[in-house]
């Protein structure tokens, strides 16, 4: 992590079951529920953002967190930082980092940020409606500093400049931030890390000095603070309620910015919408993002931060609120390469030799025969991806081919139904015409029009 600045993106572990939202949102919800019940709110509004390479996945699927880790280290992202959440022991959403604090999976540097806010049902951080309150006590210090000595003292934790790093989200939130961090650090200390860059980050209009709480540093969140800097846009056909921004607007207002006295790291977002959570009327827009302007935004970030200062993403997969590197169906990896380029990363890397997945075997079996087994299971997925695409043309064809005879045989169907009316209509007229004293031909109504012959 030298010689360069560190890319992080932040990493949402919302997508995976567990009991809470099982409890407060319906068996088996995800953030995915949120993603696919989403729609436009004006025309040319992007919505749904659907999930492409990686799909609408699981992350008790061991190959998941595999495949993305490769993905994003191909593409120039040194570090994932997982939200981490606590309340007073309960570890909602633990999943992706007891996977990295026990089984070292996947094999990428991480790091941390406390998410200190309560759950609402709105996805708003509130105390209307609360799901899971956040509480504070020195109990609950001593306790939770002893879980983040575990995870700083994790081999693959993100060090830069031999300091592990470590973001709160809501510091101002604490009622004695300074007794905390001076608390935790002791801990820390007592543990053998000696010293730990502790970042605030600015959220909920506080963009002061982190000197103030006993940090080292802050650092941007996007979108936070942009609807001070940035004025909306109404597209026609949006909601009075929703606020939209400008994607261009955006980029040039942070190109801009003048930096603080203090350390700050820098955070670009891809985009930004957060509809599918919050719906019509209360959503913050970003309207109008594409990897080209993503790029430049990046590009002039990096290009400025110092060797061993941060770069920040958001994020990696903030599906539901329209802010992910993750290939999409609409722009495919067009973000991931607009990643590599804008931090000088390789991109030649072939799609297959990203995106194979690593089969969870045993370690041993794995290092003994190293590159051999991973060349024979990327051959095998080729293999198997040119089945897929055959079997799912065969079965388009079929497709074609029974949707042509159903419109034949709704055509005959009509043509039958206009043939009957047309033999009552006759047969009417005929009677109509009939001398009295005369008797028609008696027609059997009863009797089925006789069937009509496809060619």
């Amino acid at each position: 992590m030298s010689n360069s600045p560190t890319t992080i993106a932040f990493y949402l572990p919302q997508f995976h079951p567990i009991p809470e939202n099982d409890s407060w949102y319906g068996e088996g919800f995800t953030e995915w529920r949120n993603v696919v019940q989403a729609s436009p709110h004006f025309p040319g509004h992007y919505q749904p953002h659907l999930p492409k390479d990686f799909g609408f996945y699981d992350l008790r699927v061991p190959e998941i967190p595999l495949l993305q880790a490769r993905a994003a280290k191909a593409h120039g992202i040194d570090a994932f930082c997982y939200y981490h959440y606590w309340f007073e022991g309960q570890r909602p959403l633990r999943l992706p980092i007891d996977n990295v604090l026990d089984h070292n999976t996947p094999d990428m540097p991480f790091c941390l940020a406390w998410a200190n806010e309560n759950w609402s049902r709105h996805w708003d951080a509130s105390a209307h409606e609360v799901l899971l309150r956040q509480r504070y006590s020195p109990e609950d210090d001593e306790e939770h500093g002893r879980f983040l000595l575990r995870a700083l003292s994790h081999p693959m934790y993100l060090r830069v400049d031999g300091r592990p790093v470590f973001f709160i989200y809501r510091i101002q939130a604490l009622p004695d931030p300074n007794r905390t961090i001076a608390r935790w650090r002791e801990i820390w200390r007592e543990g053998g890390i000696d010293d730990v860059h502790v970042v605030k980050i600015d959220t909920h209009g506080d963009f002061s000095d982190p000197a103030a709480f006993g940090l080292d540093a802050s650092a941007q969140f996007m979108p936070h603070g942009t609807a001070e800097v940035v004025e909306r846009v109404f597209p026609a056909g949006s909601s009075d309620g929703d606020a939209v921004v400008n994607y261009q607007d955006v980029v040039d207002s942070y190109v801009a910015a003048e930096q603080p006295e203090w350390v700050r790291h820098e955070c670009v977002v891809p985009d930004w919408d957060n509809s599918p959570r919050r719906g019509k009327g209360r959503s913050f827009i970003m309207h109008g993002s594409t990897p080209a302007k993503y790029e430049e935004w990046l590009s002039a970030v990096y290009r400025r931060t110092p060797d061993n200062g941060l770069v920040l993403i958001n994020a990696w997969n903030e599906w539901a609120e329209g802010a992910h590197l993750e290939p999409d169906l609409r722009h495919g990896d067009a973000y991931l390469k607009a990643t590599a380029r804008a931090v000088g990363a390789p991109v030649e890397l072939a799609h297959d030799e990203v995106t194979t997945p690593l089969s969870v075997v045993p370690f041993a079996l794995r290092d003994r025969f190293g590159d051999l087994y991973l060349d024979a299971l990327a051959s095998q997925t080729r293999i198997q991806r040119r089945l897929s695409r055959l079997e799912a043309t065969f079965d388009r064809q079929l497709d074609f081919a029974r949707d042509g005879f159903d419109a034949k045989l709704s055509e005959a169907r009509e043509e039958a139904a206009l043939l009957a009316q047309e033999n009552l209509r006759l047969t009417d007229r005929i009677a109509e015409l009939t001398p009295k004293g005369k008797s028609a031909q008696k027609v059997d109504l009863d009797r089925p029009v006789r069937a009509v012959t496809l060619s």
